[in-house]
């Protein structure tokens, strides 16, 4: 049932984004607190991506793609190319879809201003948010071995998940340390490539023999419409649930993009990154590279600091929607209050009660009532020619 399930939400989206790409192709699309192509791409890769983007390729998905006498599925190409399409690309038109959808569409609706839409909404925010610490939580054995036995989650790694949640609670108090800490975890990102890059002794020929291998994502690109497998299938949930969340925060830094330059942009800078830091991952993989020590805690500082990255971003998302703000309650009320609520969250996930293709399955209808809903209303988007312009320099 869930496969079907996907697979419909999945062609929808697809179906949506040709519609709204080739019916409004050159309209200008213009958010609320618009910034720069850079730090507009900075914010969605850091905000639209979490710890799984660090933790998952070298020690978990590399060996699983390679195993194709379990997994006979993935036999269709190499393990790089897998990857890739798992994180890039073609999967980027879901954020498309939804930035274009509440720069342009939402404001003149209203859709997601209706109460149970809007609590909706913000439910899906919270538990995808705590879906994202459990994930840091589990895995963090893995990538401090020097803590534990490599496998269990220590009382250690729980104080450093509730501190990174109410570091992150912190930081959404002002939309300037949102913006900060994207460009700068950007940064660090690729400082992390670099040196694992240099540790790894990688040639430019090596790398590029390694780079040229995504080649079989784009040789294959419409096997990964649909699921290849359970996995695959969890990764489309994944994505669904972050969906209108990440669109709806990063509608409102657009700058003034037309529709299809949005489209090619979200379709093609995150790419550019993922495609470098997984053929240095890949090589890493090929090569047995031992990672302890250094390599494994730069790799943890990254991966923290994009965890913080996706919690300030979407607890800024849902307490604006729900006016749960420090004007109303205070800053202490307010970091603690969000910390303890995400921290138990983040326990339930854990703890498998809470599943994220639940949360996937939510969204899909969130996206067939927001359809019939705008066709009830299409009178509102008939003259649908331009957004509202820049404001003043």
């Amino acid at each position: 049932m869930l496969t079907y399930i996907i697979s419909f939400g999945v062609l929808l989206a697809f179906a949506l984004v040709i519609f709204c790409t080739i019916k409004w192709w050159n309209l200008r699309l213009v958010g609320p607190d618009p910034v720069g192509l850079f730090t507009f791409i900075a914010i969605l890769f850091t905000s639209g991506l979490d710890v799984g983007l660090i933790m998952f390729p070298i020690a978990f998905d590399f060996p699983l793609y390679a195993d194709v006498a379990t997994e006979p599925a993935y036999g269709f190409t190499n393990p790089l190319a897998l990857e890739f399409g798992f994180w890039g690309f073609l999967i980027w038109a879901f954020y498309f879809l939804t930035a274009f959808y509440f720069c342009a569409i939402e404001p003149r609706v209203k859709f997601f201003d209706h109460g149970i839409v809007k609590l909706i909404n913000n439910l899906v925010i919270i538990t995808t948010c705590a879906f994202t610490g459990a994930l840091f939580l589990i895995y963090m054995p893995y990538y401090i071995p020097e803590m534990g036995d490599g496998e269990t989650v220590i009382p250690a790694f729980y104080v450093i998940c509730f501190l990174v949640i109410l570091t992150a609670s912190y930081s959404s108090t002002d939309i300037k340390y949102v913006k900060f800490l994207s460009v700068g975890s950007t940064l660090v990102f690729f400082a992390l490539i670099i040196g694992m890059w240099i540790n790894a002794g990688m040639s430019g020929g090596e790398f590029v023999d390694t780079v040229s291998l995504v080649g079989g994502y784009f040789g294959n690109i419409h096997k990964f419409v649909i699921p290849l497998t359970e996995y695959h299938e969890f990764y489309l949930f994944w994505w669904f649930a972050w969906s209108i969340m990440i669109g709806q925060f990063t509608s409102r830094f657009v700058g003034g993009l037309k529709t299809w330059q949005l489209l090619a942009s979200l379709l093609v800078f995150p790419s550019i990154p993922l495609v470098i830091w997984f053929s240095v991952a890949y090589y890493y993989h090929q090569n047995a590279i031992d990672m302890t020590g250094l390599v494994n805690w730069s790799m943890t500082v990254v991966g923290i600091l994009f965890v913080i990255n996706s919690f300030d971003s979407l607890i800024r998302l849902y307490t604006d929607n729900l006016n749960l703000t420090t004007d109303r309650y205070g800053k202490v009320q307010y970091v603690l209050g969000n910390a303890a609520l995400l921290f138990v969250l983040t326990l339930l996930f854990q703890s498998q009660w809470l599943q994220i293709q639940w949360v996937g399955t939510v969204v899909i209808c969130l996206y067939v009532a927001c359809i019939a809903y705008v066709i009830g209303k299409r009178e509102a988007i008939s003259d649908m020619t331009k957004t509202r312009p820049l404001p003043a320099e």
